[in-house]
């Protein structure tokens, strides 16, 4: 990779997000996105531009300009129904050429994933994946990307200083979406898709979705989640009752998805899903990294264990100290007597 000098660099300005929509619905992961540019573009003093491809997206755009974006770019083609990353990354990367953004950020979903490390190619320029923080250094404008590494077992900052544009995916319920403001004024413009776009590209035959139960975590407002001192399967059974009564869903944590106790559709954190729910309540899990940065932007953390030193019952808003086989039964009852 050339190394680029300060010149070169102060030629680049702006955010970007791939804002990401499925049959003309954006992504809740796009508006999230937008939030964190609004808050880089405000340090940097420069704008945010959302860039939104695909087929009957036209319509979806201004409604990203409430959200914090100043300029949205679309791309609507019925070419690019469905998902290809080819077509999508050479479009990007010709609006990358022209325009010269200084930051990009995508959404690591599973078309976040495929399409960012293509453009990061074409692009010359580094990607750093999974990011759970992103801030500026004020003496330099780089951009400071925090993921877990090593297995979680800490955090590292990442830097790409000798190049433009800076990318970095995120995943999705990391960051809060903003409160959108419909007096906020922004741009449309209509980029035009061309032969050589589509030209030489997989065909995308048929496209499956499969919810399965990963949408009931992603929807839910309350979890309730176990760890391995759940003992087994007859645990898991004692916390979907609470559930069941609280209207929530069920999660765990990776130890108690190894063991074969649930499915990994349940499975909260590094490896499994980020979840930012109303109330998560975690029973018997100690709270490694892997799992906390699943988990930490919910709004009210509950935590049952005997160990009140673990990490999930210092984090918690309020730290339950005892047996869970005794306390979970006592809260169903209760709730039960509401």
């Amino acid at each position: 990779m050339r190394m680029m000098n300060d010149s070169e660099k102060c030629s680049y300005s702006n955010v970007w997000v791939i804002a990401e929509a499925q049959g003309g619905v954006v992504a809740p992961v796009t508006y999230e996105l937008i939030g964190a540019a609004r808050r880089l573009a405000d340090q940097r003093g420069s704008q945010v531009t959302a860039v939104l491809l695909g087929s009957g997206t036209a319509e979806a755009a201004p409604g990203l300009i409430p959200y914090g974006a100043d300029q949205v770019i679309v791309a609507d083609d019925t070419r690019l129904a469905g998902f290809c990353d080819e077509a999508e990354a050479r479009i990007l990367d010709r609006l990358i050429r022209r325009h010269k953004p200084e930051i990009i950020l995508c959404g690591a979903t599973v078309r976040g994933r495929a399409l960012a490390p293509r453009v990061a190619v074409m692009s010359f320029c580094g990607l750093t994946a999974d990011c759970t923080g992103l801030d500026i250094d004020p003496e330099t404008g780089d951009l400071l990307q925090t993921r877990p590494a090593f297995g979680g077992n800490v955090m590292a900052t990442i830097r790409c200083a000798n190049h433009r544009p800076q990318m970095a995916t995120v995943r999705p319920r990391v960051m809060k979406a903003p409160e959108p403001d419909p007096a906020r004024e922004g741009t449309v413009s209509i980029e035009e898709v061309t032969e050589s776009d589509i030209g030489h590209c997989k065909r995308v035959i048929e496209t499956v979705h499969d919810a399965q139960a990963v949408a009931n975590l992603a929807d839910a407002r309350i979890i309730v989640a176990g760890g391995r001192a759940m003992k087994g399967r007859e645990g898991f059974r004692l916390l979907e009752r609470l559930a069941n009564q609280l209207g929530g869903a069920v999660g765990a944590s990776r130890a108690a998805v190894d063991a074969g106790w649930v499915s990994y559709a349940h499975q909260v954190g590094q490896t499994g899903q980020t979840v930012q729910t109303k109330v998560y309540i975690a029973c018997g899990i100690s709270g490694q990294i892997q799992h906390l940065v699943g988990m930490q932007s919910c709004d009210l953390i509950i935590a049952i264990d005997k160990n009140p030193d673990t990490p999930m019952m210092q984090m918690a808003d309020i730290a339950i100290e005892g047996d869970l086989f005794e306390i979970v039964p006592i809260l169903i009852e209760s709730i039960a007597d509401i």
